[in-house]
């Protein structure tokens, strides 16, 4: 419990960003901070910095951009994906005293021209060849943006001194420095705890994005809440543990939640090289820890099932396993609902002798195995940014897999509700963190207020007097419940759907569209679903097949598709011909995967009729945000003749 009293000296004494990340390097100097590939073709070749090493980067940069005429609360823009030098470059800024403006490096050049002239960032961090792109053909159209800094030295910069390389940009803050001693120090000393620190720009699944601003104190705030939680959750992390670390740096939850986390807490942030390549990076970082979506979780747990299920005999033992470990989940279960995943539990304790057995064969058998799959020092992960459906959170319960809930939006710094292990209810965000209030509005919203909750809406005062009321209670747009747990005397909320995602059928019965698509979490031929009902007669859903999948599945039977109509992104089909979406086998196999869905549906909330997509949802169409959540409005405009089609 040491790092629990080294949280209450920090609260009272480390106020700013600056002076956490200036702690830890003194005190974890030589540790290693930050492990990532060299080279994505051999990803195997990895190479480190040490706690020391990232200062010394961090430094030069603040200064580079001091010498730039960077002053306090001006702001500069990091448009890229996850990788070592956004870490580096969100320090150098922060200890100028400016604000960090985060846009997400999938968003459109129209998108990046909104954040940059609404935030008036006057410099702007791009990591590749698409991000140079995207400046370069915005750039008249943002009058006060000054330069683009270039993460990548490879990458070929064009002929304007308008773009500079980050390495020079940090042999200028060396130059700069030696004839400004200590300027990083007085830089960091002047910046005060209610100074803005950055503003996230909501990616939104409606309109132009929002920019959230959040001082110091707010991040900070938000820090120690999520500390005291993982001490009480009896997981602490400390310098010996290891975050992978893939999601968005653009989003709060894994620039906060993750790597200021593990900055604090002096472990060692490893770098995956994107999403798509998690499974095999795990297997060359063996992280103990990482956050995720349940987008990405209902991916992994695919992985583990396919993994298991090479041959008809290994499915079927996999299923056997399965089946048996959500017996032994449904016994450890208490009467409220609740289960201990605590690490002082395990999911064989106290069962009894022929279910024990049972379980001892499965666990030996089959869940190690695909447990060996997360990597030989796995404790951990934290979901957020969606609910993880109850069910896929029983299924990796079963397998002895521990996953930790929690909610927040970027509004409030992430932390609102988080897990106790010693107590999860399936489907539900756990109870309120620390240090904040949260309750139930009259029409059943989630309400709060806190010293992590945001200021306001950049430039949007509109918005801002919107999302408060009167009683300082932001309003997150998200309808709960309340489950109490009465041995640890808490209450523990449910989302049920975001408040304008309530579909209405023409006969008044009100349809959560989170319930209908949750449902097909653990699908197995199907990717993504999006539900339509409002002001119609029934259910019916836009289906994104797992094209794969299904491919490889029907090819074992000798049925094979026209590959010239297929189109392929990171090795994973995304778009498929005419021949598969209207294949009687291919309607088969989702047919079997929507009456699963629906047998946990009441009867006005199933599905009656559906489209089968010959394509994926694409952020290029704007129909998916860059945390993996599909744009329902968008989808419903890009379908609406599919639509139509389904109520004929």
């Amino acid at each position: 419990m040491q790092f629990a009293q080294e949280i209450n000296r920090d609260v009272l004494c480390i106020t700013t960003l600056p002076e956490m990340f200036n702690r830890s390097v003194f005190k974890f100097g030589d540790r290693r901070c930050q492990w990532f590939q060299t080279d994505y073709s051999r990803p195997e070749e990895t190479a480190s910095l040490s706690y020391s090493d990232v200062y010394m980067k961090v430094k030069d940069i603040s200064a580079g951009l001091m010498s730039l005429g960077v002053k306090p609360q001006d702001r500069v823009s990091i448009m890229a994906h996850t990788c070592p030098q956004w870490l580096w470059s969100d320090f150098g800024i922060l200890s100028t005293g400016a604000i960090t403006v985060t846009i997400y490096p999938s968003f459109s050049v129209n998108e990046m021209k909104y954040i940059v002239n609404d935030s008036g960032s006057r410099f702007i961090f791009v990591r590749d060849e698409e991000g140079v792109q995207k400046v370069e053909q915005g750039f008249k159209d943002m009058p006060t943006l000054e330069k683009a800094i270039v993460m990548n030295d490879n990458v070929k910069l064009p002929d304007s001194d308008q773009f500079i390389y980050l390495s020079e940009l940090m042999e200028m803050g060396k130059k700069y420095a030696a004839n400004h001693p200590y300027a990083y120090e007085k830089s960091c000393d002047q910046i005060k705890p209610w100074d803005m620190a950055t503003i996230v720009y909501t990616s939104g699944t409606t309109g132009n994005p929002k920019g959230a601003v959040h001082t110091h104190h707010n991040v900070m705030n938000a820090m120690v809440i999520d500390a005291l939680r993982f001490v009480q959750s009896g997981f602490n992390i400390d310098e010996k543990d290891v975050i992978l670390s893939f999601l968005p740096l653009s989003h709060t939850y894994e620039r906060q939640c993750g790597q200021m986390q593990t900055i604090w807490t002096g472990g060692t942030i490893a770098y995956a090289e994107q999403p798509a390549t998690v499974m095999r990076d795990i297997q060359i970082f063996n992280p103990t820890w990482f956050l995720s979506v349940p987008r990405i979780f209902e991916r992994i747990y695919v992985a583990m099932r396919d993994a298991a299920s090479k041959t008809p005999e290994s499915k079927a033992g996999f299923e056997k396993a399965l089946e048996i470990g959500l017996k032994v989940v449904d016994y450890q279960t208490d009467e409220e609902g609740f289960v201990d995943m605590s690490f002082e539990h395990n999911m064989s304790d106290g069962l009894p002798e022929d279910l024990l057995k049972q379980y001892e064969w499965a666990d030996t058998n089959v869940f190690s195995k695909v447990r060996a799959l997360l990597g030989k020092n796995y404790k951990f992960s934290i979901s957020a940014s969606a609910g993880l459906p109850a069910r896929l959170c029983k299924i990796f319960m079963a397998m002895g897999v521990r996953i930790f809930e929690g909610y927040g939006l970027t509004e409030t710094m992430n932390a609102i509700n988080f897990s106790v292990a010693r107590a999860i209810l399936p489907g539900s965000m756990g109870p309120e963190h620390f240090f904040h209030e949260v309750k139930l509005a009259e029409d059943g919203e989630i309400i709060v207020r806190g010293g992590n909750v945001f200021q306001g809406y950049f430039n949007n005062p509109e918005a801002t007097a919107e999302a408060f009321d009167d009683e300082g209670f932001f309003h997150t747009g998200d309808i709960g419940t309340i489950v109490h747990n009465s041995k640890l005397g808490l209450d523990y909320y449910k989302i049920i759907d975001r408040k304008k995602s309530i579909m209405v059928l023409d006969t008044g019965k009100n349809v959560p569209r989170s319930k209908v698509e949750g449902r097909f979490s653990v699908a197995h031929y199907i990717e993504e679903v999006c539900a339509v009902a409002d002001e119609r007669k029934f259910v019916t859903a836009i289906i994104v097949p797992k094209f794969d999948h299904i491919i490889n599945t029907l090819a074992e039977k000798g049925i094979h598709f026209d590959e010239s109509q297929m189109v392929q992104m990171e090795g994973i089909t995304v778009k498929v011909g005419d021949d598969f979406v209207n294949h009687p086998e291919v309607k088969k196999l989702i047919d079997m995967d929507v009456a699963e869905a629906n047998k946990g549906l009441e009867s006005y909330e199933t599905i009656k009729k559906y489209h089968i997509s010959n394509r994926a949802f694409s952020p290029e169409l704007d129909e998916v945000t860059p945390t993996m959540k599909v744009k329902t409005r968008n989808v419903l405009k890009n379908f609406a003749d599919e639509i139509e089609a389904l109520y004929k």
